[in-house]
This record gives C-alpha cells, sequence and structure tokens, in this order.
C-alpha cells in the first residue's frame, strides 16, 4: 500500500495504490480561521488515521520545487514536515519527487501538462473517471510515481 501525499496546508492530498489499483483518494482541508499548529495538528492527525485505517506500508510526498510567494511556501513546508514526521512515527520510510520527476514518471516527459498527467493517472489506475479534487489527484500521481520508481507497479 503506497500512500501519495499532495502537501499544503490549506488542502493536503492524499491518494492509495496497491497492486496497480485505486484503493482510496481524498484531501485534508484545513480552516484558514484556526492558527497554524492547529491545523499542522488536524494534517497529522487526520493522516494518521488513514496510514492506520489503509496499513499503509509505503509514503511518497511531493517535494516543493518552486514558490513564487515565500509566505505561502513556508507553510507548505510546515505542512511537508508534519506529514514526514507521521509517516516516521508510523514506521514508515518517506520518499520525495519533485513535480518534474512526478510527470518524467508518468508521461515520460518532465514539462508535461496538468491534464497529460491526469490522463496518464486514469490509463494506469484502468478508470474513466477523473479522481476529484486535484489535490487528490495529483496525490495519486505521486504514489504511482513511487511505485513505478520503486518497481513495485
Amino acid at each position: 500500500m503506497i500512500l501519495g501525499i499532495d502537501p499544503g496546508l490549506e488542502n493536503t492530498g492524499y491518494g492509495i495504490v496497491d497492486e496497480g489499483k485505486l484503493v482510496v483518494a481524498g484531501v485534508i482541508l484545513t480552516d484558514k480561521k484556526d492558527k497554524n499548529t492547529d491545523r499542522l495538528e488536524k494534517i497529522y492527525n487526520e493522516l494518521e488515521k488513514v496510514i492506520r485505517e489503509y496499513k499503509v506500508t509505503e509514503m511518497a510526498i511531493e517535494s516543493l520545487f518552486f514558490a513564487k510567494n515565500a509566505s505561502s511556501a513556508l507553510k507548505v513546508a510546515e505542512a511537508i514536515g508534519v506529514i514526514k514526521v507521521c509517516g516516521k512515527k508510523n514506521g514508515l520510510e518517506v520518499a520525495e519527487y519533485t513535480p518534474l520527476q512526478v510527470k518524467q514518471a508518468l508521461v515520460g516527459y518532465g514539462r508535461a501538462e496538468k491534464e497529460q498527467v491526469e490522463a496518464m493517472v486514469k490509463m494506469e489506475l484502468g478508470i474513466s473517471e477523473s479522481i476529484s479534487p486535484s489535490h487528490a489527484s495529483d496525490a495519486v500521481a505521486v504514489a504511482l510515481t513511487h511505485g513505478f520508481t520503486m518497481k513495485v507497479i
């Protein structure tokens, strides 16, 4: 069971893939009105529930590659830290992939468009419906990338 994560403070996408099949995909939402520490705690707790419920064995996270806004980049970086600690505390090694690596693994081209990545995710999983919202779809792409990289899919 590979858990892919698209990190964010407001929306943390997650997707679990097992043997090339989609198990679950969703988003952990936090409220902008809450203190950042409370939001980070919610991400940790919700992610831990997912890890335990689905008996996740591997975790892959999309790394922060580039940010125009330093303030939002710092918030995403904090979420990434909490996600990594959650994985580690639950006995998982945490692999990281840049957006370029995800596009390369799925489409074969590091500058692929988002729609091309989504099409390849659907094809690899043998599904016709799009995974929604986009943060969940992105997380599934990260899980597939890890599976391909580790040659378990």
